[in-house]
């Protein structure tokens, strides 16, 4: 398997698999992944076999400290200065579920960030998944206040600890 950023050349790849992983009402639309890819395509980590994008990660750069719905909308939000790398989605097409290619986009992200000087890292995600995402260290804030897609969403965030040196 091979992980990479993206680049505009992805986006059609990209908007089948969100549409093969989020129900219609969650699932960005080409149109908002083409914004996206202009304003931060380096905060998409995406992973092929061979040449099929089979997951990837995705979302922006802020300082805000709580992921809005605001944010899916305005790509133009981005920061790349940011303190806080959002995940706006976690991809992995249905056929190739359960090898753990998700964990290994989430390490990516969480490596990236902490070697661009981030704070952390913050999702939002549906309740059977909050013990998923604190495998990796995320700890649930409680219910968000989005309401993107018509669901009920818990704030993780992943902080990185100051003064350790790592």
């Amino acid at each position: 398997m091979r992980i990479r950023t993206a680049d505009m050349s992805d986006l059609k790849e990209i908007a089948r698999v969100e549409a093969e992983c989020f129900p219609a009402a969650e699932a960005a639309t080409e149109e908002e992944f083409e914004k996206r890819l202009t304003f931060y395509k380096d905060h998409f980590w995406l992973m092929f076999e061979e040449e099929k994008l089979i997951a990837f990660v995705d979302g922006m750069v802020t300082n805000q400290e709580d992921l809005t719905d605001e944010m899916y909308e305005k790509a133009e939000m981005h920061d790349e200065k940011g303190d806080w790398q959002m995940i706006f989605g976690v991809n992995t097409l249905p056929s190739y579920r359960k090898h753990g290619y998700a964990g290994e986009l989430i390490k990516r992200a969480i490596t990236d960030a902490k070697e661009q000087g981030r704070k952390g890292l913050v999702l939002t995600c549906k309740d059977r998944l909050i013990s998923y995402y604190a495998r990796f260290g995320f700890k649930n804030e409680g219910v968000s206040e989005s309401v993107h897609g018509n669901v009920v969403w818990n704030q993780m965030r992943l902080t990185f600890d100051e003064g350790l040196g790592e």
